[in-house]
């Protein structure tokens, strides 16, 4: 599978497929796909899949794209401003904030998991729920704004702020503390909680989580009027 990811702030990824090859992609992120190209619908996984997925905010249904013949071109685009990454799977599983995963070759496997920390599941940002790939090919998840990558060594640990998470490989350890110091919870603009990430693995950062651009967005947003 050949692969190009154009645009800067908003981004999208074409494919060539050969024929016979097949991916598969959230309902509603393909932009445009050549004659070439079969779009069939279906519930992957079952219905226990299928209802996993829309627990987490996500589509019911995936969409699978094959190709009729060689070089059939499909394109998906992402959603908000933010960046495409390409994931090697051979890499072994990564785990994604939900929303992430946009298409992937069909031998990749996607599913909803949930945080086993309470701590975790209620302050980290994306609740109990995440999504995690595994399998082998690629597959290509979308970041929100700008991404860093670190690589962690083993027992390195960082602290990032809650929802700034955008994937991390699944050796890494993914956790929730309390901010030290009275004055830093309450003065310090960074909230009550950190997410610690502790390695090895490779985690991946986005620099412009969307609820925070949204609740950056609201503010500016026209008020409705109340009616006395």
């Amino acid at each position: 599978m050949e692969y190009k990811i154009l645009g800067s702030v908003m981004p999208m990824v074409e494919i060539k497929l050969k024929r016979g090859e097949s991916l598969y992609a959230q309902s509603g992120a393909m932009k445009w796909m050549d004659a070439n190209v079969k779009m069939t619908t279906e519930m992957r996984g079952g219905v226990f899949g299928a209802l996993k997925r829309k627990i987490s905010g996500e589509d019911m249904f995936v969409v699978n794209f094959t190709g009729m013949a060689d070089n059939a071109t499909v394109a998906f685009g992402h959603t908000y401003p933010g960046n495409i990454l390409a994931l090697d799977m051979s890499r072994g599983a990564v785990i994604c904030q939900r929303r992430a995963f946009l298409c992937a070759q069909d031998s990749v496997e996607y599913e909803i998991i949930f945080q086993k920390r309470l701590s975790s599941g209620f302050f980290g940002g994306e609740g109990f729920i995440m999504q995690k790939l595994s399998g082998r090919g690629t597959a290509f998840i979308e970041i929100d704004g700008e991404c860093i990558e670190k690589v962690l060594a083993p027992g390195e640990r960082i602290r990032v702020e809650t929802g700034c998470v955008g994937a991390f490989e699944q050796g890494v350890d993914f956790n929730i503390e309390w901010v030290k110091g009275v004055k830093n919870m309450f003065l310090g603009g960074e909230g009550l909680f950190l997410t610690t990430l502790t390695g090895p693995g490779k985690v991946w950062i986005q620099t412009m989580p969307i609820q925070s651009f949204t609740g950056e967005m609201a503010q500016y947003l026209p008020q409705p009027r109340s009616n006395k």
